[in-house]
């Protein structure tokens, strides 16, 4: 993983765009304390699931379709149905 600041970030945002699109993986840096990872999208947008903080709630990104419900599932998993 390549290591860049967040003013090389700033002033050459296209050229690191084009080497995340190409693959490339950059940890973003301020004062030298990494602050964050940029990297390409996952293919499976179910790679992005989260749990929202303190809910208990899974969201689901954008664009993505479940065909069960949570519920559904873990009904099944725990052997309910």
């Amino acid at each position: 993983m390549k290591t860049v600041s967040q003013r090389e970030l700033r002033n050459d945002s296209g050229e690191v765009m084009r080497q995340v699109q190409q693959g490339a993986s950059f940890r973003v840096t301020s004062r030298g304390v990494p602050i964050a990872h940029l990297a390409p999208i996952e293919e499976d947008p179910l790679q992005e699931l989260t749990l929202r903080e303190g809910t208990g709630v899974m969201e689901f990104p954008p664009g993505s379709q479940v065909p069960e419900s949570t519920e559904d599932v873990l009904s099944e998993l725990r052997g309910d149905r």
